[in-house]
């Protein structure tokens, strides 16, 4: 067996060098990227949520193409751009992202179908009243058909409800669906996502998935809709910060949802800087830049030893010139929560992430 372990001169071989780039200097010397890295077969699918302006620049397009393997739309999948008056529909601006993508050889995935945020008031009116059950589940039914349909053969899988469970003692969100509908509405979601397009990945998503209480509900969620073989996956946002959470909270979630069957996604990641929304605002300092890339180095150390239960792991977002979290959840204080500077240069934190 030794032998084996010897080159044919007697000598033990020489350690394999390490070719990725330490710096930007280095960086600008390869062409390779995060994909390349992170390999979907052997790894995850490295993903970017983004917006079709991306599209017209060339410097964020050449940045996608580098550095992604999928796409996810991280606005104009949701109800509101899809369909902003009953029976109208707007699928230009998806249809732009996912044909980019599929030009590409990039997956799409598709989000959401069914969220409380971002979806028209006449969703949940009749005649200026709250509308019935039965007439809000309907235009369930009919938008997720719709839209599925449409995108039929072209999205790998889809969020299709968003942050149904609540943060506090309740079970589920006090939201529209769930006064009118009940708990009803989720599962008459999954039940029409699997019929639409039967070949599509179907997923629950929510943040503060690693908190023990939300957890254990969002674990019996899952085992309910699996049970009835309604959902094939379980995304965690992964909105966190340079100080949390800790390793043993994600491992503990992970595998946790593990123990309901499902494929694993982190579908919204991005390392905030403020670890409080008390916390002023602050300038990208060095500081700030090494406790960041301490922080993903530990989450992506993380995702590894999972990677073969963790099917993609999508940024919320590219670059720092374009992120959420400058506006939320304190409108206007400027963050830096991706692996690229607002001039999309590679950050410390992602040459943490590629070296290992």
């Amino acid at each position: 067996m030794m032998a084996a372990l010897v080159a044919c001169d007697g000598k033990e071989p020489e350690p394999e060098e390490n070719t990725r780039p330490q710096n930007v200097a280095e960086y600008n010397k390869v062409t390779e990227g995060l994909k390349d890295y992170y390999d979907s077969n052997e790894y995850f699918a490295i993903g970017a949520a983004v917006e079709p302006a991306s599209l017209d620049d060339a410097a964020e397009t050449a940045l996608l193409k580098r550095h992604f393997a999928s796409i996810t739309a991280e606005n104009v999948m949701k109800w509101s751009t899809l369909q902003p008056s009953e029976g109208v529909f707007n699928f230009g601006p998806a249809d732009r992202l996912v044909n980019f993508a599929r030009a590409n050889g990039m997956l799409v995935f598709g989000h959401t179908l069914c969220w409380h945020n971002q979806v028209p008031d006449w969703v949940f009116k009749d005649n200026g009243a709250t509308a019935s059950k039965e007439l809000v589940l309907q235009r369930l039914r009919d938008h997720i058909t719709t839209v599925m349909t449409h995108f039929r053969g072209k999205v790998y899988g889809w969020d299709v409800v968003n942050e149904a469970i609540d943060d506090g003692s309740a079970t589920y969100k006090n939201t529209l669906w769930y006064q009118i509908c009940g708990e009803d509405y989720i599962f008459e979601a999954f039940e029409t996502a699997r019929a639409a397009d039967p070949a599509a990945k179907l997923f629950y998503n929510d943040y503060s998935a690693t908190n023990t209480t939300k957890r254990e509900k969002i674990y019996g969620l899952l085992a309910a809709l699996k049970a009835q073989g309604l959902v094939d996956g379980m995304g965690l946002q992964g909105h966190w910060n340079i100080d949390g959470p800790s390793d043993d909270q994600i491992s503990a979630a992970l595998n946790r949802y593990m123990e309901a069957g499902v494929e694993l996604r982190i579908s919204e990641l991005d390392v905030s800087v403020y670890p409080s929304n008390s916390d002023p605002e602050s300038a990208y300092t060095s500081d700030i830049s090494l406790q960041q890339a301490i922080a993903y180095g530990r989450f992506f150390r993380v995702f590894r030893a999972f990677k073969d239960d963790i099917s993609g792991i999508t940024m919320w977002g590219m670059a720092d010139n374009h992120t959420w979290l400058d506006n939320f959840p304190v409108q206007g204080r400027k963050n830096y929560p991706l692996l690229f500077d607002v001039n999309l240069v590679p950050k410390q934190a992602y040459f943490t992430v590629i070296n290992f």
